[in-house]
């Protein structure tokens, strides 16, 4: 399959990577603009096992040529095989593609790349930055750690309603304890100024009382790197105890 994705494709071939057929055997609307799609794993799971946060790329075409993005598996079942992805819809050639989604519908993926680390020591406290897009990275991330509480800041839609910014679901699917799970919804604005802002402001109160803290971000690639120097080089978070990736570029 690696030889009709392009020299992207090539150079994962040469990397090792799996490919495998993912079959859709349903769909499901959580908002207007989220989508979940039920998928047959074509033999992924058994073949490179489960770990958590972890991703595969699909591949779409558009005007002839592969485009790749990667999504997170939600409720991986290596016995059955099966596993779910959720889409935050916008303009794209992937979001085109879970709109349309319907049963019988097949799409090609390739593993490569996805892993997780335990976070050593355990953390006292998770300070997670997210959007729709890593959502399920984020519940994934959650699960893993179940005995620390943790800080969420979760960037919402501007167009999304005052209940949804109180709260900070909007309906979307987050796997929360509320016992242990702080969500403090910041709509985007300035492109992604406004998160910024807020994180600077609530977070170096909180690590004064963090003594193994874990920070996780996972937003916009611009936001994601400010954030992840300004926990670094200004608050002085160890690097091994931050993890920072890019989810989407703006």
């Amino acid at each position: 399959m690696g030889q009709g994705h392009g020299w992207e494709g090539a150079v994962l071939k040469l990397l090792r990577a799996k490919d495998f057929v993912l079959t859709v055997t349903g769909t499901e609307r959580v908002t207007e603009h989220y989508r979940r799609v039920h998928l047959t794993d074509g033999g992924m799971l058994a073949a490179t096992g489960v770990h958590p946060t972890m991703w595969v790329r699909l591949w779409f075409e558009a005007a002839g040529k592969p485009h790749q993005r990667a999504y997170t598996l939600v409720d991986p079942d290596p016995a059955a095989g099966t596993f779910s992805l959720e889409f935050a819809l916008h303009d794209g050639h992937a979001s085109d593609w879970a709109r349309a989604a319907e049963p019988g519908d097949t799409i090609e993926a390739t593993v490569h790349g996805t892993a997780f680390t335990d976070p050593d020591p355990v953390p006292s406290h998770i300070l997670a930055v997210g959007d729709p897009a890593s959502l399920p990275a984020l519940n994934s991330l959650l699960a893993a750690l179940p005995s620390a509480p943790a800080t969420i800041w979760f960037e919402t839609p501007t167009e999304g309603t005052g209940a949804a910014q109180a709260d900070g679901t909007d309906g979307l699917p987050f796997r929360l304890d509320p016992t242990r799970h702080d969500v403090r919804p910041v709509p985007r604005e300035d492109a992604g100024a406004r998160l910024l802002t807020q994180v600077r402001t609530d977070a170096p109160a909180l690590l004064r009382h963090a003594h193994t803290p874990y920070v996780w971000i996972a937003c916009d690639t611009t936001t994601t790197r400010s954030l992840s120097a300004f926990f670094r080089k200004e608050l002085g978070v160890p690097k091994q105890h931050v993890h920072a990736l890019g989810y989407w570029r703006p």
